[in-house]
């Protein structure tokens, strides 16, 4: 039988990019529309180089925006999010 990895994880079993990415951008959408702190995305997340590269991901791909030292999802994020763009059928 041949060995077959599980779309979502990597195959040392860390979760892929995508996945922590839009783990990250539910917390943000989530969250009740306040800004996060990357504390309080490490904190959530349980990693802080998972969770830093995952904000820098969001950020150059335009689904999020930083204020100083704190972050939150863009409308077109939250537009899509409404949509369930992107989303399983």
């Amino acid at each position: 039988m041949q060995d077959q990895r599980i779309p979502d994880e990597a195959p040392t079993g860390h979760i892929s990019d995508e996945h922590t990415d839009s783990v990250v951008l539910d917390f943000m959408l989530l969250g009740g529309g306040w800004l996060w702190s990357m504390d309080e995305i490490v904190r959530e997340l349980g990693d802080a180089a998972d969770a830093e590269d995952a904000v820098r991901r969001l950020i150059e791909t335009g689904l999020a925006y930083r204020l100083g030292d704190f972050y939150f999802p863009t409308r077109t994020a939250r537009r899509a999010a409404q949509l369930e763009v992107g989303g399983t059928v």
